[in-house]
């Protein structure tokens, strides 16, 4: 009953029309976000800090919008996969198996509709298993001390390529690079500048949110203007939507597999690194294996669309579990997420649920609304969102440039934030040219400080005794979890990534 009576009053605090208006412009501005190829979620919610901050929003007005911004990209990113076959972001790659030859059918309408749906049962899903499994978490975190969340930040690291990840030398390489950021300023119990090079302004350290913006935001604009010239054509969207609406008979043969998915896709979104692209995989290859008898999945199979859309959506939910409940990210977008609450002084973690309960149950009871919102406007504005992609790339990206440094000097006020800003975007881009992933330089530039801290307090606390580190069961099976999640990519990942080509190659429905 207590779940029940905090849910009650994070309505309360989410159906203020301020927070209304801000779900609702974040779900409109994330699916946009989401249908342009190559943004995605975690791209579009770092270009928006900025605007947050910039408007002078609270903690929870700031997680509604972004938070909507980030659902709302999860939702968009089928978009241009049915439409033009082009995934929006990794996770919709999924959804162009089924969703593009649909669309060629002439039921592209049908497709769009109920992959919203489906994106709607899954974000549902997930977010009742994030107000009842986040709590629980919550109590177990409690037994932690200064080793066993040394052990947590580490599993963080290890685990964050996931089994989906490309190279695991690079995510480890971008995370020491990320931990090295973290060092730079004045060291905490010394008072010693550390890497600082005697500039005063990097004596309080590297601002998270402008190294955030440079790498996603401006590396996006750089790779832009290296490799596009004009955007999607204007005739490849002309596909014919037709009918808007699928027959209930389509709806009701998709919900068992919406369900199902829902439930795998969580679970995959949990696993810290894991994330929507693993559970978008993992639910079309396990629906495709339970029901395709027949051999229609990459022909055009209603649930061949419905089940990549719930599982990717519900991984998108469950992620948020082990950021709020652990101070642990589960994406690349929870990562961001990670580092606008602590700009506003917020810790994700055990205690968050008890001295800001206002934050989590207001930020979960906006899930709800945002998530039937973008219900109700996927639907009938369709074909709005279809015009968004002939946007040529030469209008978008000075839009981007603009938010981020009228954002960033907004913030900061700083013209040196802004040159530190430029250096990331370009940092971001040659990283990129490099396949070098992000987000781990990101986890490092958050998590780095607390990590050494919890370091140090442990050592100290034992008498300079390293084997403190694994001197509790819990430690002991964190370090197990994560030494795992670190081996099992090397052995299984590149099975996981051949598989997902293979499908799309062998069913043509891969971007060329």
């Amino acid at each position: 009953m207590e779940t029940f009576s905090n849910l009650a009053d994070g309505f309360a605090i989410a159906l203020t029309w301020q927070n209304i208006l801000l779900a609702l412009l974040g779900c409109f501005l994330g699916t946009i976000m989401g249908a342009l190829p190559g943004l995605g979620p975690s791209n579009g919610v770092a270009i928006l800090i900025p605007l947050a901050f910039t408007l002078g929003l609270g903690a929870t007005p700031s997680l509604i919008l972004l938070t909507s911004v980030y659902y709302g990209a999860m939702y968009g990113g089928r978009i241009s996969s049915i439409l033009l076959n082009i995934p929006g972001d990794e996770p919709a790659m999924m959804t162009c198996l089924d969703g593009h030859p649909m669309a060629k059918k002439g039921l592209a309408g049908e497709a769009l509709s109920l992959s919203g749906i489906a994106s709607f049962v899954g974000a549902f899903f997930a977010t009742w298993g994030l107000i009842f499994l986040a709590p629980q978490l919550v109590k177990i975190a409690l037994l932690f001390g200064p080793a066993e969340y040394f052990a947590l930040f580490a599993l963080a690291f290890m685990t964050l390529g996931g089994v989906s990840s490309t190279n695991q030398a690079k995510s480890a390489f971008a995370a020491a690079l990320g931990l090295g950021l973290a060092m730079i300023g004045v060291d905490t119990q010394t008072g010693v500048p550390r890497f600082t090079f005697g500039e005063v302004h990097l004596y309080d350290g590297l601002d998270f949110l402008v190294a955030i913006v440079g790498l996603f935001a401006l590396s996006e604009v750089f790779i832009f203007l290296e490799h596009r010239h004009g955007g999607a054509d204007a005739d490849e969207t002309k596909l014919k939507i037709g009918k808007l609406y699928p027959p209930m008979s389509m709806i009701k043969q998709c919900i068992p597999t919406m369900l199902r998915t829902s439930f795998l896709g969580f679970l995959a979104g949990v696993l810290p690194g894991a994330g929507a692209s693993l559970g978008s995989f993992i639910s079309y290859s396990f629906e495709k294996r339970l029901v395709d008898k027949e051999g229609t999945f990459g022909q055009g199979a209603p649930r061949g669309v419905a089940a990549p859309e719930a599982g990717n959506n519900a991984a998108a939910g469950g992620a948020l579990v082990p950021m709020l409940a652990l101070g642990v990210p589960g994406s690349g977008t929870t990562a961001v997420l990670l580092a606008v609450l602590l700009a506003l002084n917020i810790t994700p973690g055990p205690l968050l649920f008890t001295q800001n309960p206002d934050v989590v149950w207001g930020l979960i009871a906006a899930l709800f609304i945002a998530n039937f919102m973008l219900l109700a406007m996927n639907i009938p504005m369709v074909g709005i969102f279809t015009r968004v992609l002939m946007i040529p790339s030469r209008i978008l990206m000075p839009i981007v440039a603009m938010v981020s440094f009228v954002g960033i000097y907004g913030i900061s006020g700083s013209s040196f934030d802004l040159m530190v800003m430029i250096g990331f975007g370009v940092m971001g881009w040659v990283l990129r040219k490099f396949d070098v992933p992000l987000v781990p330089i990101i986890l490092g530039t958050l998590l780095g400080n607390a990590m050494e801290n919890n370091l140090r307090r442990a050592i100290t606390i034992d008498n300079g005794n390293w084997w403190t580190l694994i001197d509790s069961p819990l430690a002991i099976g964190l370090w197990t979890v994560a030494i795992v999640g670190f081996i099992l990519p090397l052995i299984i990942g590149a099975r996981v990534k051949a598989g997902m080509r293979r499908q799309g190659d062998e069913e043509g429905s891969l971007r060329d």
